[in-house]
């Protein structure tokens, strides 16, 4: 038996929610700027690509920083498309799990979409860790940088972390309501602090530069890899530049209340945007856009005022602020202009304090907190994860899903515990992330194409056919690669200390979820209890429960259903 229930504007979803006995449960914060400035501060593409130099400058040198930013910068381009494609037509925040379930083959829908949700829970989890360590690593070179004989410690790092990732909890937990306002001002200054900074180190290195042979064809290679192969692992550093970009999808709406089975009652979807359909693909291509943009203009700055690009590499202080000093010939100045960059907060120039960035790094993981915790939500929702009920609760009093704060939390402090055993701690974390984001993006297109690309129903956002293809095909291609080649480890000859624990991580989530499918999920867990049909375009939805299973779209026993054709438009009706 099948419930449907309209899907309430958003002036009216509150009396609609009363007049079912239910009440909203999060609240509606964020504007298209607002998620625009939440999109983009969590990819913080510029300031993440600066961070994260030490990644690419070994393996393949400026030719992986630049035209590996190029490379990744289309193929992510590819699956921000083909995934705004599914948000145009069903923007609901289970995002890839929920589309896997909408378009994948009836008997397969409970363990794809299973599948699609556990590694883009995470993902995410994997994506929090990485700004807290981007973070942790910066303040510590900072140390090193102001104090030579400072003799950093792998716990040093560690406890930095936990500080980093403990402060973004009490954000998100006790300041959610300022959190839109806070992504607004954060995008304002990361585009302003990405011109400054390109200005000021252009300036100073003048006329001091290095030329445009060394910027754009220099090739080092420093793994102990083949060539190939050390500038395809270069890669990683521009890939975690342009990761997260689903978050537009997992924040744009909020499924408010719980479904009542027993008594037939469902839930209501309230959109956390107006025009979500419209508004959520465009965010999801712009903040992609930009971050190429930014990247690809401050790298090419950064490696025309690096100078001696062996001491860069070797700096115990990190590559970025190493940049810095070599372009201002000044400690106070590198260290303002690394404050700045670290988190695009506005500061006085003068200032010294490193309790600046430390207040300032805290930015980026609070933003991809906030997505992580509303994604593990989700999934929780829909009968995900361990004790999902217990995860799925709001708190009342704070209006947000705290439970799986907490949990998100917890997680992020114990994978931090790589720190501890691992020299190539930061690759792991970081390859982590981007590997698991990647297989999230792509599994709904390469389902869609398997299935001819006609699976999407009529929506605002269509790829032409032939555009649709191509950007699918070498999103899916770019994902395979990459998920290969980054659980690989850094560098050669492999050690215990240097291994890419990636893989750990990845084989221990599997086990699981394999064990909690074989307990629960098989029997319980039928997909996304949520489906939205109707018309994306007007809103006027609804909302689709299935008691049985979820079925796929084109294969609802009893509905009149339209096959949709590669354009997105319906081609002919059939019982």
């Amino acid at each position: 038996m099948t419930r449907r229930l309209s899907v309430a504007a958003p002036e009216d979803d509150n009396a609609h929610l009363a007049s079912l006995g239910h009440k909203a449960e999060l609240h509606r914060n964020f504007s298209p700027l607002a998620m625009l400035g939440l999109a983009f501060a969590i990819l913080n593409s510029w300031t993440a690509l600066a961070a994260s130099l030490s990644l690419a400058l070994p393996s393949g040198g400026p030719t992986s920083v630049i035209w590996g930013l190029v490379t990744a910068g289309v193929c992510n381009l590819c699956l921000a498309a083909s995934l705004a494609e599914f948000l145009s037509a069903y923007p609901t925040a289970g995002g890839q799990y929920h589309w896997v379930a909408v378009i994948s083959w009836k008997p397969w829908v409970p363990l794809l979409s299973w599948i699609t949700g556990w590694i883009n829970v995470s993902g995410w989890i994997a994506l929090v860790a990485s700004g807290g360590l981007l973070g942790s690593q910066l303040v510590v070179g900072a140390i090193s940088f102001y104090n030579p004989i400072y003799e950093p410690q792998r716990w040093h790092q560690f406890l930095i972390y936990i500080g980093y990732n403990l402060v973004a909890f009490i954000v998100n937990a006790f300041m959610n309501s300022a959190l839109p306002y806070v992504t607004k001002a954060a995008f304002t200054w990361s585009i302003t602090g990405f011109a400054l900074i390109s200005i000021t180190v252009l300036a100073c290195a003048s006329p001091t530069y290095t030329s445009g042979d060394f910027v754009y064809r220099k090739f080092i290679n420093e793994t102990g890899w083949p060539d190939g192969i050390a500038w395809l692992l270069g890669l990683l550093q521009a890939g975690l530049g342009l990761t997260g970009f689903d978050a537009v999808a997992h924040m744009i709406e909020v499924r408010c209340s719980y479904p009542k089975r027993k008594h037939g009652y469902a839930e209501t979807i309230i959109q956390e945007i107006p025009n979500p359909s419209i508004e959520g693909p465009r965010i999801m291509i712009a903040c992609v856009g930009i971050g190429v943009f930014t990247g690809f203009t401050l790298l090419t700055c950064l490696l025309f005022v690096a100078g001696d690009i062996d001491s860069v590499i070797k700096s115990s202080a990190g590559p970025l602020l190493a940049i810095f000093f070599n372009a201002t010939n000044s400690m106070a100045g590198s260290i303002c202009l690394l404050m700045y960059a670290s988190d695009n907060i506005p500061r006085n120039p003068t200032n010294e304090s490193l309790s600046f960035p430390l207040l300032c790094l805290i930015f980026a993981t609070t933003s991809i907190m906030t997505t992580s915790s509303r994604m593990t939500f989700a999934f929780a929702r829909d009968g995900g994860l361990p004790f999902s009920r217990f995860f799925a609760r709001v708190h009342g009093r704070l209006g947000l899903p705290l439970n799986a704060l907490i949990l998100t939390t917890a997680l992020v402090v114990l994978f931090g515990c790589i720190f501890l055993g691992s020299s190539s701690a930061f690759n792991a974390i970081i390859s982590a992330s981007v590997v698991a984001l990647g297989i999230s993006y792509a599994i709904p297109p390469a389902i869609n194409c398997i299935r001819g690309r006609k699976m999407l129903p009529p929506r605002p956002f269509v790829l032409p056919a032939p555009v649709g293809w191509f950007a699918n095909m070498l999103g899916i291609a770019y994902v395979i690669v990459t998920t290969v080649l980054f659980i690989f480890p850094p560098e050669l000859p492999v050690t215990g200390s240097n291994m890419n624990y990636c893989i750990v991580a990845f084989f221990i989530i599997l086990v699981i979820s394999v064990v909690q499918w074989f307990v629960d999920g098989r029997r319980n867990y039928k997909g996304p209890q949520v489906e939205l049909v109707g018309d994306p375009i007007s809103n006027e939805a609804g909302v689709e429960y299935m008691d049985e299973s979820m079925n796929g779209l084109g294969e609802m026993e009893g509905e009149a259903v339209s096959e949709i054709d590669g354009d997105g438009r319906a081609a002919e009706s059939k019982a």
